[in-house]
């Protein structure tokens, strides 16, 4: 609960380092990846997955972040990125 003579904070500060989701669609970007993958590939399941287990997670990686500061990489990218690598880094 706020006290009384305090100001809540706006939804940029609450995020505060932590940096956020925002999928960003750059000039160079002619074609959409989601048309490129079949829809029965299986990184889709594997992302939907990761997606369910990292919303659980999204209140422990919010504490964890300092409130001021550099926005960083979502922590949700660096390990969706980490999980990608190690399912492609292995020789079949």
């Amino acid at each position: 609960m706020v006290a009384p003579d305090t100001v809540e904070p706006s939804r940029a500060e609450v995020v505060g380092v932590r940096g956020e989701q925002n999928p960003q669609v750059t000039m160079l970007a002619f074609i959409d990846l989601e048309t490129r993958i079949p829809q029965d590939h299986p990184l889709r399941i594997i992302r939907r997955f990761a997606d369910e287990a990292l919303a659980a997670l999204s209140p422990t990686f919010g504490e964890m972040y300092a409130l001021h500061g550099r926005p960083s990489i979502p922590p949700e990218r660096l390990l969706k990125a980490s999980l990608l690598i190690s399912l492609y880094s292995h020789p079949q």
